[in-house]
C-alpha cells in the first residue's frame, strides 16, 4: 500500500510539474533580425552634384571612392538584407533606431563628418548616422571604416566634437563593420 501511495504521489507530482508549463516557455531571441549582407554608400559632391556609389557585399568590394580636397559630400549609407535573390533595405534599423548607431573612422585623410539635418533621430535626441556630410580637409589614399553598432549602452553623436561627428559608443556589438578605400 505504501508503495502504491509513493508511486501515486510521484505521478501526481509529475503531472503537476508538466501541466503547469506553457508551450511558450522557450525564450525568444531578443536580438531577432536578419543579417545585413550588403551596404550601399553613396557620396554626392555638393558643389557639382556628381555621385559615387560603392557597394560592399558580405564585407567585400572592388570599388573605391575618389575624395577631392576641399569638397563636401552628402553621404547616404544604406544597409541591406538579402531576401531570396535580391537585397532590400534593412528597415529594422530605423524601426529599432534606439538599438542602433553608426560610427565612422578615417585613415589617410582629414575628413570632418557632420550628421545631416535629415538623418534619423533616436528618441534620446542622437542622430543615427545614416545620412551625413563629409568635408575633406586633406585627402590621400586611405580608408573609411563604417560600423553599425547594436545595443550600445550609450552613444555620442558629437564625438570627438560637434564639428566632427564621427560618433562613439559604450558597449554593444558590431552588426556591420566595413572598410572602403579612397584615393
Amino acid at each position: 500500500m505504501k508503495k502504491i501511495f509513493n508511486i501515486s504521489l510521484l505521478l501526481f507530482a509529475a503531472v503537476l510539474l508538466f501541466s503547469c508549463r506553457d508551450g511558450n516557455d522557450i525564450p525568444e531571441d531578443i536580438h531577432e533580425h536578419e543579417e545585413v549582407g550588403q551596404v550601399v554608400v553613396t557620396l554626392t559632391n555638393k558643389a557639382d552634384g556628381k555621385s559615387q556609389k560603392v557597394t560592399v557585399t558580405n564585407g567585400q568590394t572592388l570599388d573605391h571612392f575618389h575624395l577631392t580636397q576641399g569638397a563636401t559630400y552628402a553621404v547616404d549609407v544604406n544597409f541591406q538584407i538579402k531576401h531570396d535573390d535580391h537585397y532590400h533595405d534593412a528597415e529594422e534599423i530605423i524601426e529599432e533606431k534606439d538599438m542602433h548607431f553608426v560610427t565612422y573612422k578615417f585613415t589617410g585623410a582629414d575628413v570632418k563628418v557632420k550628421r545631416a539635418a535629415d538623418d534619423v533621430v533616436r528618441t534620446d535626441g542622437k542622430k543615427l548616422g545614416l545620412k551625413t556630410e563629409w568635408t575633406v580637409a586633406t585627402a590621400a589614399a586611405g580608408k573609411v571604416q563604417i560600423v553599425l553598432v547594436h545595443g550600445a549602452s550609450a552613444v555620442n553623436d558629437n564625438s570627438p566634437s560637434p564639428d566632427n561627428q564621427l560618433g562613439s559608443t559604450v558597449g554593444g556589438e558590431s552588426d556591420v563593420d566595413i572598410a572602403i578605400d579612397f584615393h
